[in-house]
């Protein structure tokens, strides 16, 4: 039984690759320290008939070094500004992993003064070289990033809320990881929505909707989610100023990059949440689980049922989150309108989560 289980599952598998070998999966930011994991990861990635790997900084020795990996597919690297929109050009998707790392103590004005500028240039670049596909930031502070872009590309005449992303895996990953260890059980036994953000208490594991039951008092609860929400400053201090979260956050990207692809590629029942333009609550920008379809999302799930202790905490998210979708959609604004533009970053190697 479990062979002939296991040889079907071959078989769906194969048929899938087949279906999908003509996709162009850009990533920018490909030679930081989540691009290098994450471009590594991608080529295991069935469906991907060229990674384009783009960053300030030389790229062909890395793009040569991918291209030794036993996997089909070709592996091209781009450099500078000028190489942007041919590193996107025709992308079926395109993930951004460029950005200056959190470091500890800093504030999100600081942060989104260096990065905003890279939601601008890739939307432009994306609108101009390939408007139909789908754009997922990993760049942080990711709850002022996304709207930034979709700002960007409704400028340009392009923003199509179905096709943009703001990777939130992250969250998820680590919820399914201390549920696991707290439970005892494996993390892929854990299935929980995380909805919100993607920074702070904005990040809302439903831990009351965990499968299987997460069964703790509220206490155990209350001290889940805040290691949970502030598991990025737990990795920050941890590498003392030298780093972010790089490995797991190219674990997660990659885990929702795959998604997309198998997503175009025709797989049904796909769900992953991910920060997006949204009409579930009073925030523009919103993280939920989303059903995936071959042109994003496919549709809106409704948002879970919640406990009381997690109804109060959407409440005091919400603000949050509609004054990040301001302050995203003013930066964008203000850049295009040529009035201030924040400096660029001499390399954009690293984000952060």
């Amino acid at each position: 039984m479990f062979l002939l289980t296991s040889l079907k599952s071959q078989t769906k598998v194969a048929a899938w690759r087949v279906v999908v070998r003509t996709l162009k999966v850009a990533v920018v930011g490909a030679g930081g320290g989540i691009g290098q994991p994450l471009s590594l990861l991608l080529r295991r990635c069935p469906g991907i008939d060229e990674l384009a790997l783009h960053d300030l900084t030389e790229m062909k020795g890395i793009a040569a070094d991918l291209s030794h990996v036993s996997q089909t597919g070709n592996v091209v690297g781009f450099t500078g500004e000028q190489e942007l929109e041919p590193a996107v050009s025709g992308a079926d998707v395109v993930v951004v992993a460029a950005g200056m790392p959190r470091l500890p103590g800093m504030q999100r004005d600081h942060l989104m003064a260096a990065n905003g500028n890279v939601a601008v240039k890739v939307a432009t670049a994306v609108s101009n070289a390939s408007p139909g596909a789908l754009l997922a930031f990993i760049t942080n502070p990711v709850n002022m990033i996304v709207p930034t872009a979709a700002e960007v590309l409704r400028a340009h005449g392009t923003f199509d809320p179905r096709r943009l992303f703001g990777i939130t895996t992250l969250d998820v990953v680590r919820s399914k990881k201390f549920i696991g260890d707290s439970m005892n059980i494996s993390p892929d036994e854990v299935n929980i929505p995380v909805i919100g953000g993607h920074a702070g208490i904005t990040i809302l594991p439903l831990i009351s909707q965990c499968q299987p039951r997460y069964r703790r008092d509220l206490q155990e609860i209350q001290k889940l989610t805040n290691r949970i929400q502030e598991a990025g400053t737990e990795v920050v201090n941890a590498k003392a100023g030298k780093g972010s979260a790089t490995l797991s956050m190219a674990y997660a990207a990659a885990t929702f990059v795959d998604s997309l692809l198998r997503a175009i590629g025709g797989q049904e029942e796909l769900v992953e949440c991910a920060f997006v333009a949204s009409e579930l609550t009073d925030a523009p920008f919103f993280a939920s689980p989303l059903n995936l379809g071959k042109d994003g999302i496919k549709r809106y799930m409704p948002l879970p049922q919640m406990s009381d202790y997690e109804k109060e905490a959407l409440e005091k998210l919400l603000p949050i989150l509609r004054q990040n979708a301001d302050e995203g959609v003013n930066f964008a604004r203000t850049f295009l309108s040529g009035q201030s533009r924040a400096p660029v970053p001499a390399a954009l190697p690293l984000t952060t989560n």
